[in-house]
């Protein structure tokens, strides 16, 4: 792909537009929340491969209550957080920041932070003992985030996203002790590092087995394979 022109790049840089009745609101325990459409598309424009509608269905009825989202005066979505929260591997009861996005024209006025910090305030009030995520090497604007918010990179994934992209692996740990705190291995073995954005949690192969029924009575598995009565 070819880079910008000049016009388009002196429009990249250009002061973002500021959102008229900025507010922040909880997904809610509305499972086909007329919002579902919207996150998706928001979060798509920023992956290399687009999730499925049963992976958004598997974070949102589990855990609505951990996804955020930025609304203008409109009530129109321009920015998003979406995570989970449940014992890690046996051990410490690890929240996973899956998906962030903001709208591209209202970036660097403190959104993508407002999100981050509401939903780790909510998972430290539901007894997180720790909060983990992946995001791209080269991705800054993210880095500068969570090194702020007190994150810290444990890991690199080399080739960890579809598109080829490295990965690091950053933790913010909540209580004294935890990075100590025994693990156990996976329930199915290997190695859980590498092979796409939500791999560290093994959430595809979580996701497999969960089933999921929607607003017609129908039940799916999120990968998107059977649908049946």
């Amino acid at each position: 792909m070819s880079g910008p022109g000049k016009d388009e790049a002196a429009t990249l840089v250009e002061k973002p537009t500021a959102v008229d009745g900025l507010h922040y609101v909880n997904y809610g325990d509305q499972r086909e929340s007329p919002y579902l459409s919207a996150i998706r598309q928001l979060i798509s424009q920023d992956l290399s491969e687009p999730y499925s509608i049963y992976v958004y269905r598997y974070f949102l009825y589990q855990w609505p209550d951990l996804c955020f989202m930025a609304l203008d005066k409109d009530e129109n979505l321009i920015g998003v957080i979406v995570c989970k929260l449940e014992p890690h591997r046996g051990g410490p009861m690890r929240g996973y920041i899956a998906m962030l996005a903001t709208r591209q024209q209202h970036r660097g006025q403190g959104i993508a932070s407002a999100l981050v910090r509401m939903a780790v305030e909510k998972m430290i009030a539901k007894d997180a003992d720790e909060i983990a995520l992946e995001t791209e090497v080269d991705n800054e604007p993210s880095l500068r985030i969570y090194a702020h918010l007190g994150f810290i990179r444990t890991k690199r994934l080399h080739r960890y996203y579809l598109n080829g992209n490295t990965a690091f692996r950053l933790i913010l740990y909540l209580k004294p002790g935890i990075p100590y705190k025994h693990t156990y291995p996976p329930e199915y073995g290997g190695p859980s590092d590498g092979g796409g954005l939500m791999d560290e949690d093994l959430v595809a192969r979580q996701a497999a087995q969960l089933q999921l029924e929607d607003v017609e009575g129908e039940t799916h598995d999120v990968t998107g394979g059977n649908t049946y009565r």
